[in-house]
């Protein structure tokens, strides 16, 4: 990865989700403004706050899909991560840097 790159790892789970109500979403609902999460993979040289491992918040309108070895990815800028979900966080508190 160049320069604040990352490449992310997609989630695989596109099948239907149920909402906090018990109510069935399938997949083929269209959702704009969702965002969501993805596992860090790569990061290039110069990203601070994000390692490999990590999982990501981010739009999926930020992004750019490459595919390596048949497997999908995604490139994103630093800039355009949301929140982090690290384990490396001290004792005690959420997980996320916000």
């Amino acid at each position: 990865m160049l320069h604040d790159r990352i490449l992310v790892r997609m989630p695989t789970d596109e099948a239907e989700r149920r909402s906090s109500g018990g109510i069935l979403i399938p997949s083929t609902a269209q959702q704009q403004k969702r965002l969501i999460w993805g596992e860090v993979v790569g990061a290039g040289p110069n990203v601070r706050s994000v390692e490999e491992g990590d999982r990501v918040l981010f739009s999926p309108e930020d992004r750019h899909e490459v595919e390596v070895q048949g497997e999908d990815f995604l490139i994103l800028r630093e800039r355009d991560i949301h929140a982090i979900a690290a384990p490396r966080v001290e004792p005690g508190s959420t997980g996320l840097y916000l």
